[in-house]
Formats: structure tokens, sequence, C-alpha cells
């Protein structure tokens, strides 16, 4: 089987060499070349054909985010995985590597210490994401294609679950959504698709903190609904999104007005905190029968237990389909378990949702193999 060929870009040679040494024990992975900034990396692009280029930020001649535009104005298919400091300044430049084509990113340690420390807490973060974001083949032995389009797979086989069961097809109360890796993406297009819902929206996307108020900056400039970082003891109210804090659980309790946030930093569960199990699990408890929760892409199962306990309730559960995410892995799951009421394309969930949300269900006509 061929290894999965990373090219490692960064200024820093203490850098360079920390994340080389942490890919090195994997094998699967192999590091084909180092480069120190971008004009650098786009010549061994070219030459090396990487399946995955690690991309610091700041580098002096031509940075991350210039690179990485270059290499989509160019039509590089490798995936991109952005190096960024934990700081409000960096979480913004890294959404606009996001942007311009980035596919992900994971936070530097505090500092870059050469022996094991540094390499072992990089090969935790860095390895996982990049076999997810390429799990089949090495993009460089697979034949040339668009390197604007998914590469297709089908959801043959997927069993759909069945609804209204206890709703009687009205109306959605509540829409929860969870996603992880591509989810910045993934949620940018759905609700900028949508006007603002008649209900309230509450998401998890898996993110540390500080770049979780970026995220809900970055959506509420795009979006027509009011989208902000939870702070914890919000009434829910329509047309408002709230965004789980990195390192918090959001959780909902029913109130004299319907539902409010609750915050806390109990144990990660499925290794996250937030978690999507969390959210939709407590969401599923206030709203029973009158709740859709969304699946996007992401890696991990997050959400599977939690859409076990929405379908429970008779609420729905729609899902990105495996040919528009980046990663199928938490959407993946859920549809494996036949939790889905609908395995969609990214372009349709928005419109999905609003039909959910504003008029009965039943007896409409399935869309992308839905029920």
């Amino acid at each position: 089987m061929s290894r999965i060929r990373v090219l490692v870009v960064d200024d820093s040679v203490v850098a360079r060499s920390i994340v080389v040494q942490s890919l090195a024990a994997d094998p699967q992975i192999e590091v084909v070349g180092t480069a120190a900034n971008g004009r650098i990396a786009l010549t061994l692009v070219g030459q090396l054909k990487p399946d995955v280029v690690t991309m610091d930020m700041e580098m002096p001649v031509m940075d991350g985010i210039e690179t990485v535009r270059a290499m989509r104005r160019r039509g590089d298919r490798c995936r991109i995985i952005m190096f960024s400091l934990v700081s409000a300044h960096d979480a913004k430049k890294t959404f606009a590597a996001l942007a311009a084509g980035a596919n992900d990113f994971v936070t530097k340690p505090t500092s870059w210490v050469t022996g094991g420390a540094s390499a072992a807490r990089v090969a935790e973060s860095l390895a996982p994401k990049i076999k997810a974001l390429v799990p089949y083949a090495p993009l460089s032995s697979l034949p040339r294609r668009d390197a604007a389009a998914p590469e297709r797979r089908g959801t043959a086989g997927i069993r759909l679950a069945s609804w209204p069961q206890q709703g009687g097809g009205r109306p959605a109360r509540a829409v929860v959504l969870g996603t992880s890796m591509g989810g910045s993406d993934a949620l940018l297009e759905v609700l900028a698709s949508i006007d603002r819902l008649p209900v309230p929206v509450l998401l998890v996307q898996h993110m540390p903190p500080i770049f979780t108020r970026q995220l809900a900056e970055w959506l509420n400039r795009a979006c027509m609904s009011t989208v902000l970082e939870s702070a914890g003891g919000e009434e829910l109210e329509p047309g408002h999104v709230y965004v789980a804090p990195g390192g918090h659980h959001l959780e909902l309790k029913a109130s004299a007005r319907g539902a409010r946030t609750v915050l806390h930093q109990g144990p990660p569960v499925n290794s996250c905190r937030p978690s999507v199990d969390t959210l939709f699990g407590s969401a599923a408890r206030v709203f029973g029968a009158d709740l859709l929760a969304v699946v996007l892409t992401g890696m991990g199962a997050d959400g599977l237990r939690g859409s076990e306990s929405v379908v429970a309730a008779g609420g729905r559960v729609f899902v990105q389909d495996e040919a528009s995410s980046l990663v199928w892995g938490m959407p993946g799951a859920v549809a494996k378990a036949g939790l889905a009421n609908q395995v969609l394309p990214l372009e349709q969930i928005g419109g999905a949702v609003v039909a959910a949300a504003t008029r009965s269900s039943r007896g409409r006509a399935s869309s992308a193999g839905g029920v």
C-alpha cells in the first residue's frame, strides 16, 4: 500500500525538524520534502506531488495564506493543513487561510522544543488529520482530475430512518448542528444559504477556545441570522445561532420561555469538548419530536449517540452525503447506523432545514435519497 506523501512547509528549522520527527514513526505517512517559505513550497509541490502539505502561517518571502491562494489558483489538489498559534490574531488568519482553500488546521505547541514532548504532541494532533483527509488512497496515485471537484463516492446500501414517528409531520422548533473537519466551509454554505429561521439553531464545531469565537464572528458577517458564541444562560431566540465555545460543552435546559443554554467543562465526550453528542442528547430531552439534528463533515463518530437520542425522541436527523463531505466520518457513522432520515449533498441541506422548520414534511417528495 502506498504511503501518504507529506510536504512540510515552515520557516523555522526547529519546527520543520519536529514535524518531520512527529510523522516519521507512522508507517502510513512519508515526509517527501520540506520548504522554508511558500515560494519554495510552490516549486516542490509541482515536483513532488504530495498528498498533504502542512503549512506555517507566518513566513518570509511568501506567507502561508498567499501560498494557499497560489496553489489553488493553479489547480493543486493536495490537502492543506495550516499550523496556527492560539491567539485572536492567528485565529482570524486561520479563517482567511480556510477561505483561501486550506482544508483544516492544527494549533502549534506553545514552544517548539526539540525532543520527544513536542513531537508527540504534534503527532497526536496532526497524523490523524492527515489520514482522515486521505482515507482511501494517496491523491498522487489517483488519475488526474479537476481539483475543484470532490471524489465521487456513492451511499449505496445506506438504510434510511423513517419519519415522522411521534411528530405527526409538524415543523421543527429547534435545529442542532454538529461538525468537525471541513465544517467551517460547510457551515458557511448552509447558514448563508438561508434567511433568518423562525427557530433557534445551536451548533458544535470541534475547535479550540478563541477559534470558536472567531468562527461565530466569521459566520455572523456572512449570514442573515445572528450568530454568536454562547456565553451560557441565553434564552433561545428565533433567528439566532449559538456556537458552543471551545473547551466547554453546550447543553439545553427547559425554561419558562422555552429553553436556555448551559455551559460546563465536564469530561470530554468522544475526546471532544464541546461534544456533538452532549448537545444533541440534551436538545432531544427538551424538544423531543420537534427537534431537527444535522450532522456535517467531520472525522470520528461524535454525533452518533446524540442522533440515537434524537431518533428515540421522535425527531429528525439529516446528514451530509459522502460525495460533498471533506471527511465522511461523523455523518457516515450516523448514516451507516440507519439513523438518518435524509442523506443530502451540502448544497441541498440549507433548503431541507428551512422546509423542516417552516412546514410539515409529511407527504413531501424525498430528495437525494431522503425520506
